[in-house]
């Protein structure tokens, strides 16, 4: 359906208008948007009617059964407007549907009205005008209130997005916070097995006593890693303890050499074989690791847990602890082994003291009192064919076996090259070169004296050793440190020269080794100094009737202030106050005389 107006005059656009807005309203179009339509035809209309001509408007209706309800409204030009290119005018807006038109339109103007309908057109268009001018701050609000529930929906989409960033940021930092927890605890937990491991280790390497690694390893893990310890140690068994009852996951330790575990559960840990549970303990596990040496298996540590079980990392450390002490008992063992075979050694090499007129000699060997130190320090007395008396102490470089044997061969030499006489320079220097081309890499120290029957002369030789000590029958000390040669064996040609010193009857001669009065933070000579005191602090009847027991108290204020890292020898030679001896020059005179 369709309705046409032709417009050339403002009485024929307030007409058309009008009739527009009935027709619209009567096909349901909306408030709104009748009021859009009406403001919007007439500010057109008011633009053609400033310009010449006719106009016509056609208003087109959707028929009923159209499937767009839309009504369309054109304004067209008139021939000299088309030709001078002006376009044609449309607009549509949305109807509810094709309502009921009337059939005609009254023939005068607008709706009754007394007045002129000119004027009443011109305030229709004047009304429009503003209208349109209402409706165009309306579409600004419009604009400006859609832009802004666009920049709020924009901005909730983004709180929201926000808080889903901040929630998931939040979890993952809970995350972070958990695993960065859980890494500390378990580098705390590796730190504190590894501070427990290097000192438990320490502590038991540090003593080479079989006995005392023993006792410290039950102390290093009860109460924190075991609530119980057993060791079965296989070179310790008696027949008693060798029937006392073992648990079977230790004696399969013991066996395979591999760590069990026993107990009502898998353990499920590394590098350990699970068992049924002990029969001896069936309510605690048991962890039964073997004590491993180098060879062989030294035996069975057997631990039951603190609580209900041990962590996998603790069980780790464990085998650890337990392999590095089979290898600190093993150390122990060996040491121990090969000390007593030294000081065995060393002990039958020593001499017994010869007797002869007029002299009495007192000896002491003290071994050291911890480290492998036995063997180099010796001490003899012998005869020669000519009936003198031959005193001497001795020091190989070195320790243990080696230099126990050494000592052996060197005292062996020396009583050989003795038995064809010779001075103690002269016994020096052969001994010097047999070292020498014996054992290059080997070296030792000596000091020679010589008493001759009926001769109140000494003569004594040193080579690289402490000088000999006499203590005169008046009490005076004198140190002997007249020019001493260098060391036996090193790679030089030297002749060791005699020396030679009067002794009056209630005379002692103190030879010893450096052990006594070598302290490492003082070295020799404060000791030197300690030693003259000691003697010069006995009477000469003292030493007349004890020169054993006299031995004795020089040795205990010299060896009292520390633990000795060396062995000692001492050796006294008191010419007796009843020898009848030649005229005697005073001590201090001492010589050195050419080798015979």
């Amino acid at each position: 359906m369709m309705r046409t107006w032709q417009i050339s005059t403002v009485t024929d656009a307030a007409r058309a208008r009008v009739a527009v807005a009935h027709l619209a309203a009567a096909c349901g179009v909306t408030a709104p948007g009748l009021t859009r339509l009406t403001s919007d035809l007439g500010a057109r209309l008011r633009q053609c009617l400033t310009r010449s001509g006719t106009w016509q408007l056609t208003f087109q209706v959707p028929a009923s059964d159209a499937d767009e309800k839309l009504l369309h409204l054109t304004l067209s030009p008139n021939r000299e407007a088309s030709a001078a290119g002006e376009p044609p005018w449309h607009t549509s807006v949305a109807c509810s549907g094709a309502g009921q038109l009337p059939d005609a339109e009254p023939a005068d103007g607008a709706p009754d009205d007394p007045d002129d309908p000119a004027v009443l057109a011109e305030a229709l268009l004047d009304a429009d005008e503003e209208t349109a001018l209402a409706l165009e701050r309306l579409a600004g609000q419009e604009r400006l209130v859609a832009f802004h529930q666009e920049r709020l929906r924009q901005t909730n989409q983004g709180v929201i997005a926000l808080h889903t960033e901040l929630d998931a940021a939040g979890r993952a930092q809970h995350e972070a916070f958990t695993a960065e927890r859980k890494a500390r605890t378990e580098a705390e937990d590796a730190r504190r097995r590894l501070t427990f491991l290097a000192d438990a280790s320490a502590s038991l390497t540090s003593s080479l006593n079989y006995e005392e690694i023993v006792r410290r390893l039950p102390e290093l893990l009860i109460p924190r890693y075991a609530e119980s310890v057993d060791i079965w140690l296989f070179d310790q068994e008696d027949d008693q303890r060798r029937s006392a009852p073992r648990p079977a996951a230790a004696v399969l330790a013991a066996r395979t050499e591999r760590p069990q575990y026993a107990a009502d559960h898998p353990g499920g840990l590394p590098g350990v074989d699970d068992q049924p549970p002990s029969a001896l303990s069936p309510r605690r596990p048991l962890l039964c690791i073997p004590l491993l040496a180098r060879r062989a298996s030294l035996g069975v540590l057997t631990l039951s847990p603190p609580g209900e079980r041990w962590a996998p990392d603790d069980a780790v450390m464990l085998i650890e602890l337990t392999r590095r002490a089979g290898i600190a008992l093993d150390h122990a063992r060996r040491f121990e082994h090969n000390r007593d075979i030294a000081e065995t050694l060393q002990r039958a090499l020593l001499t017994d003291l010869p007797t002869m007129p007029g002299l009495a000699l007192a000896a002491r060997y003290l071994p050291a009192t911890h480290g492998l130190n036995i063997g180099g320090d010796w001490y003899d007395a012998f005869r020669q064919a000519d009936g003198s008396l031959i005193t001497v102490v001795g020091d190989v470089t070195g320790h243990g076996l080696h230099a126990a044997v050494m000592m052996s061969q060197l005292r062996t030499a020396l009583r050989a090259y003795a038995a064809d006489g010779g001075s103690p320079g002269r016994l020096l220097t052969r001994l010097h070169a047999f070292l020498h081309h014996l054992q290059p890499d080997l070296y030792a120290t000596a000091v020679i004296a010589r008493f001759r029957p009926g001769d109140p002369t000494l003569t004594w030789a040193v080579a690289g050793h402490p000088p000999p000590v006499l203590r005169l029958p008046d009490g005076r000390v004198q140190v002997l440190d007249a020019r001493p040669g260098a060391m036996l064996g090193i790679p030089l040609h030297q002749e060791i020269d005699d020396h030679t010193v009067r002794l009056p009857p209630g005379s002692t001669l103190v030879l010893y080794t450096d052990g006594l009065v070598e302290r490492r933070t003082q070295g020799l000579d404060p000791g030197i100094v300690r030693l003259s005191a000691a003697l010069g602090a006995f009477g000469s009847a003292e030493l007349e009737a004890d020169l054993e027991g006299s031995a004795d108290r020089i040795l205990a204020p010299l060896l009292s202030d520390s633990e000795r890292d060396d062995d000692v020898c001492l050796l006294l030679s008191h010419i007796t106050a009843t020898t009848r001896l030649p005229s005697v020059r005073p001590p201090s005179e001492a010589t050195s005389l050419p080798h015979p």
